[in-house]
């Protein structure tokens, strides 16, 4: 994860998901609305396998409509979308490529569509650590968006928000920070300052304050994301787990092992509950928990935590989505 120095597991933004119903000119295709909307509503749960399924239906029904119908490439970028949150990264890769080859054709290289697609294609290569794939693709789709857009829409900051995150990952801090803020600043003004998306970038902008050894800004930051995802998504959400990571990370650095703990307890059975106990997700989780037994002298079972998590990231060949 380059030079992360906390470990923590990080939330990317992205415009992933198209919702068919905003597709006014269709018409009729009810049932192709009816698998995306009902996936879309899957997938913000956190239910994955189901959003998975939903979408493979949907993408039946939109290859009724011809190889370069629209509808196709916004069902593939909704499946590749829930491939990478199952860390099923060569599948995602196929379908972003499809999708984004038909928006291209049938909207053009400039268009918003490809500009999406861009985005997207770049997270699923920095999750993986591909990072000289992904920025070109990042600064691309932010030309694009601030071109057709104006520099303070929100599909602008979460481009923001993702570049600067690879830039962190990398440690080049200072091209980060500024990042982050400005897509902080664009986030607050447009959606107020509780809106889930808010906490995502909350969240990453804490991580580089942590990496640059601003603990207490870290703090204040993390604990207002978490409060924020626990109203918004519900305290058993994926996106609660990676806060309780994150901010257990923090504390654990600083040698307060008893606020971390049971911290790292509930971000693992969240993690567990929702995703699997061999989620791609977890491993980070593990190894941060199993620091924390190292440090308290509870070697044995760090031990057992760092093989679980060993096993985990050998059945991923190596490839961890942070």
């Amino acid at each position: 994860m380059g030079r992360n120095k906390c470990g923590a597991q990080v939330t990317i933004a992205c415009l992933c998901l198209v919702v068919g119903g905003v597709i006014e000119s269709w018409g009729q295709d009810t049932l192709w609305e009816t698998d995306i909307n009902a996936g879309t509503k899957a997938y913000g749960e956190g239910r994955y396998g189901e959003a998975e399924k939903m979408f493979t239906e949907a993408l039946k029904v939109a290859e009724q409509f011809g190889p370069q119908n629209p509808r196709i490439a916004t069902t593939l970028n909704n499946l590749a979308e829930t491939y990478r949150v199952q860390g099923k990264y060569a599948q995602a890769e196929t379908l972003y490529l499809r999708s984004m080859g038909i928006r291209e054709k049938v909207e053009g290289p400039e268009s918003l569509a490809v500009a999406q697609s861009l985005n997207n294609l770049a997270l699923l290569y920095a999750v993986q650590g591909k990072y000289t794939e992904a920025e070109p693709l990042y600064v691309r789709a932010l030309a694009i968006r601030e071109k057709l857009l104006g520099s303070e829409d929100q599909d602008v900051a979460l481009v923001l928000n993702n570049l600067a995150l690879l830039y962190n990952n990398q440690g080049k801090y200072d091209k980060a920070e500024p990042l982050f803020r400005r897509a902080l600043a664009i986030k607050e003004k447009g959606l107020g300052s509780e809106h889930p998306s808010v906490a995502i970038t909350l969240n990453n902008l804490a991580l580089v304050c942590n990496n640059q050894g601003k603990y207490q800004e870290a703090e204040q930051l993390y604990l207002r994301s978490l409060a924020i995802r626990e109203k918004a998504l519900g305290r058993d959400h994926p996106d609660v787990a990676q806060s309780l990571n994150n901010l257990a990370s923090l504390y654990s650095n600083q040698g307060k092992f008893k606020e971390a703990e049971p911290l790292y307890k509930r971000a693992l059975a969240i993690i567990e509950n929702a995703l699997g106990a061999e989620h791609p997700e977890i491993v980070m989780i593990l190894k941060n928990y199993s620091i924390l037994l190292q440090k308290t002298d509870r070697k044995t079972e760090a031990i057992g935590l760092a093989a679980r998590a060993d096993k985990i990231k050998s059945s991923m060949n190596g490839k961890t989505p942070y």
